[in-house]
């Protein structure tokens, strides 16, 4: 509960200047490397927490020789926000102007859902630390960038407030997902719900930390692409080292 209060609040402290100046905001320095050490935590998060998780649970369950399916839900979840994004390049192309906010509100309610579902199955709470931080720093990217898009394609101002509002949301909402998934799990002895919500999150987290940050963080200067590229590297190596830890 308090973290969840902490990522709504978060939120809204982060689109509350983009709301109040309703002008095109570039994203400054600290935003920037903020994101790229979340990337580095999201990916760490994917490949030595999440999907490891997952495959672990699934071999217990129906035994090593089964069919990779949390490998496939990873590999389905990742595919999914791909298509989103290629579905909003090809309505950019064709000028479809009040369809490119919409697109990526999609996306990042998707994430935000998952990423709050993942904070809420953790049950170590080093790893959940971490988690959340990398959450509360991708977030005030996320969120200041849908506003600015919303801004810039001209959207209605209570609408604007509206999607902001529902995407705010999303996170706690899937940290209340996730908990009671837990819940669930260890009352019915149903891990294999708990698995499936790694699975996709891993997904999810591994296109966000590859794909999503690449195409978003292009930069002219060589300078700023190596001390980005440096953070990435500092978030995976503290989720190797945690992971090691635990």
């Amino acid at each position: 509960m308090i973290f969840a209060l902490l990522i709504f609040f978060f939120f809204f402290s982060t689109v509350i200047y983009p709301l109040k100046k309703r002008s095109a905001l570039k994203h400054p320095e600290s935003i920037e490397l903020g994101e790229a050490l979340a990337s580095g935590i999201f990916l760490g998060t994917a490949f030595f927490h999440m999907l490891p998780d997952a495959i672990k649970t699934f071999a217990q369950i129906y035994g090593p020789n089964a069919y990779p399916i949390p490998e496939l839900v990873c590999v389905a979840s990742f595919s999914l926000l791909i298509f989103l994004e290629r579905l909003s390049l090809q309505l950019k192309t064709h000028s479809s102007k009040h369809s490119i906010p919409y697109i990526l509100a999609i996306i990042l309610i998707i994430h935000a859902l998952t990423e709050g579902a993942a904070l809420g199955i953790g049950t170590r709470f080093s790893e959940t630390l971490m988690l959340l931080i990398a959450i509360i720093a991708h977030k005030g990217s996320e969120s200041f960038a849908l506003c600015v898009t919303m801004l810039r394609h001209e959207l209605p101002f209570k609408r604007i407030v509206s999607i902001i509002l529902f995407f705010a949301l999303m996170t706690p909402l899937g940290i209340l997902l996730g908990t009671l998934v837990n819940e669930y799990s260890v009352i019915s002895n149903s891990e294999l719900v708990a698995a499936l919500f790694n699975a996709f999150a891993a997904g999810t987290f591994l296109y966000i930390s590859t794909l999503h940050h690449v195409r978003f963080h292009q930069h002219t200067e060589e300078t700023q692409g190596l001390q980005e590229f440096a953070f990435l590297l500092l978030g995976l190596s503290v989720m190797a080292v945690t992971a090691y830890w635990n």
